[in-house]
């Protein structure tokens, strides 16, 4: 679905990842680990085509990013659903509202989706505060509001960045229990942590891969996590 042969990136005259090769197979379910700055963003962004490799090839459901025009990058991207490290939202909208935003900007807020709306607003466990405005949400609140976000279009793909990293225990591992059960929906997902207790604690409930970013280039994370 998302396939990087030998990628490289370079920002600012640094090479920040190099010789990446990394296939996300359909239904597969990845960690991308690494100290902070080792580039897990940047690797994220490559994957949904927010940034082009300066070597090597990335393919989008099999098209190479560099031949695609702005109208099949974007096709591109509603089949891959981000859930921002930053949470940004607006603030006027209420969170059902903001969840909604690329339904009403793809144009297919209709009543059939308005009422996918309301049961992935209850899946996400929103349903009364499926009103407030963003800057009355916690931590928490504000992470699933994000993921319900990133899924709303039904996207192939789910890539999240640090989706636990500003909430505590009991929240994360309600975010992860979500995330696992859109995995076994058949969506594929990567998630980006360098929580390892939380991988740990993943690897009980369904089967991963875990990769590290180690000194620019993908590996295979060992068996001690």
């Amino acid at each position: 679905m998302i396939e990087l042969e030998d990628v490289a990136y370079s920002y600012g005259g640094g090479e920040l990842l190099s010789e990446i090769s990394l296939k996300l197979q359909p239904g597969s379910f990845h960690f991308l680990t690494g100290p902070s700055g080792a580039g897990k963003t940047t690797l994220l962004k490559l994957c949904y085509g927010a940034l082009v490799p300066t070597a090597g090839t990335l393919r989008l459901f099999d098209e190479d990013l560099r031949t695609l025009d702005r109208d099949g990058i974007a096709l591109a991207r509603r089949r891959i659903g981000v859930v921002h490290q930053d949470c940004q939202f607006l603030d006027h909208l209420p969170v059902a509202d903001n969840i909604a935003l690329p339904l009403t900007v793809s144009g297919r807020d209709t009543l059939d989706e308005v009422a996918n709306l309301r049961e992935l607003v209850g899946w996400v466990g929103l349903k009364d505060r499926a009103d407030a405005l963003p800057p009355e949400l916690s931590g928490g609140e504000r992470q699933r509001a994000a993921l319900a976000r990133a899924v709303i279009m039904s996207p192939d793909v789910i890539l999240a960045d640090e989706p636990t990293g500003n909430v505590d225990w009991d929240m994360s591992q309600r975010l992860m229990r979500l995330l696992i059960e859109l995995n076994r929906m058949g969506k594929t997902v990567m998630i980006a942590t360098h929580d390892l207790a939380l991988i740990r604690a993943a690897k009980s409930h369904v089967q991963t891969r875990v990769l590290r970013i180690s000194n620019r280039r993908l590996q295979l994370a060992g068996a001690d996590l």
